[in-house]
């Protein structure tokens, strides 16, 4: 009997699901006779918290309602396995859970803390002649994973980003000159700014869009800012400005850690960003004396599975079905990628872990604070589409695990 397991692991996106839904009906097309989901990701794995997804999936209504379903339907974890050689009775538990079920191959959709839990089990088991196949699927509103041309996820959360702005931009302007109104949007994406970036796109023949887009690509200052801000006062009465959370100072201090002492940090060493906006927001309203308002879309940004894009959705179902096709076709320690035509393939592992994508500097205007036409034409296609929601009782209907 031939087995897979498949688990979800590092931050949520709206499209992460229809990975998931991928996978589990590629696998029962090649004749996969057993499909397990591991709860809460490799940490769950390592308490054989498994469920048979034959539970759940084998309706076929289902996998519809999973596609609409928003974050991780398993659960998901930020767990660190560590080198092999500092932790590896993690690794023997792994494999001897995987030997107790008789499991094949195991798939994991994440980003890039999950490409590295990948790589490393398929390190291990060819250290230590396993025979179990590992491939990786990706999954990063941040679209800062390498090699892929995008990720899933990153399309649905451009698509919530530009269409909200769309409507913050409207509701900022009600007032008029008689109530001026600076808003600062923060945006998700850590050290990379294609979130960010996406704010472009809400520009349109009804919508002047953002007035300035500030990168974590390249050093934050305060003085520029404000010059800016009263600069576009002289002949606006609506100002909104997208930030990233990651924003950095030319001493590679967080704006958001303005007035903090210290901010925890998740098992991979990552930095909690959160507050970029209502720092600025606040100096912004010191200097100014004018009224200003923070924004922060947070995990919305991520979670709107009423907003996705249906070229997301589709992409993200195609790219959990191909990693299942490698596996059953014998590959493993690779990656499921998409070129920007929209093919599919796979790619070497350890060159994709551990690998941060930037926004390219060519696409950015630094001086005007604004993405170049080459971003749009990048970008634009990926939030083509609309899945609608099953609606009872006027809300959306989710998959929930019980």
């Amino acid at each position: 009997m031939k087995k897979l397991i498949v688990g979800q692991s590092g931050g949520p996106t709206s499209v992460i699901n229809s990975s998931l839904a991928g996978v589990y009906y590629e696998a029962k097309r090649v004749g996969f006779d057993k499909v397990y989901g591991m709860l809460n990701g490799i940490e769950g794995l390592l308490e054989d918290k498994i469920v048979d997804l034959d539970k759940y999936f084998k309706n076929k209504d289902n996998l519809e309602l999973l596609k609409r379903t928003p974050s991780s339907f398993l659960g998901s974890c930020r767990y660190k396995l560590g080198s092999i050689k500092d932790n590896e009775k993690d690794y023997k538990k792994i494999f001897e859970i995987l030997d107790k079920h008789k499991i094949d191959s195991l798939i994991y959709i994440g980003g890039n803390d999950s490409m590295d839990t990948v790589a490393s089990l398929y390190d291990y088991a060819v250290a230590n002649n396993k025979s179990q196949n590992f491939i990786g699927v990706p999954k990063t509103i941040d679209n800062d994973l390498p090699i892929t041309d995008h990720c899933p996820g990153y399309g649905s959360a451009s698509k919530y980003i530009a269409t909200t702005l769309r409507e913050i931009i409207q509701d900022n302007n009600v007032y008029g000159s008689t109530k001026p109104t600076i808003s600062v949007v923060e945006i998700m994406g850590r050290h990379a700014g294609w979130l960010t970036a996406a704010a472009s796109l809400a520009k349109g023949k009804d919508c002047e869009g953002v007035d300035a887009i500030y990168l974590p690509e390249y050093d934050f200052d305060i003085d520029e800012f404000l010059a800016r801000i009263e600069k576009l006062r002289e002949t606006k009465s609506s100002i909104v400005i997208a930030v990233s959370e990651g924003l950095k100072t030319k001493d590679g201090k967080f704006v958001c850690e303005s007035g903090v002492s210290e901010r925890k940090k998740d098992a991979f060493g990552h930095v909690q960003l959160s507050g970029c906006a209502s720092t600025l927001a606040d100096i912004v309203a010191q200097k100014t004396g004018l009224k200003t308002r923070a924004i922060e879309f947070s995990t919305i940004q991520r979670s709107a599975s009423h907003l996705c894009s249906l070229t997301d959705v589709n992409e993200a179902e195609s790219l959990g079905a191909a990693a299942v096709e490698a596996a059953h076709n014998g590959k493993t320690g690779v990656m499921s990628i998409i070129d920007g035509k929209g093919n599919i393939s796979t790619y070497d592992i350890h060159e994709i872990a551990n690998v941060e994508k930037k926004v390219p500097t060519e696409w950015y205007d630094n001086k005007k604070k604004q993405m170049k036409k080459p971003f749009l034409d990048y970008a634009r296609p990926l939030i083509q589409g609309e899945l609608t929601p099953i609606y009872k009782d006027g809300l959306p209907v989710h998959l929930v695990r019980k």
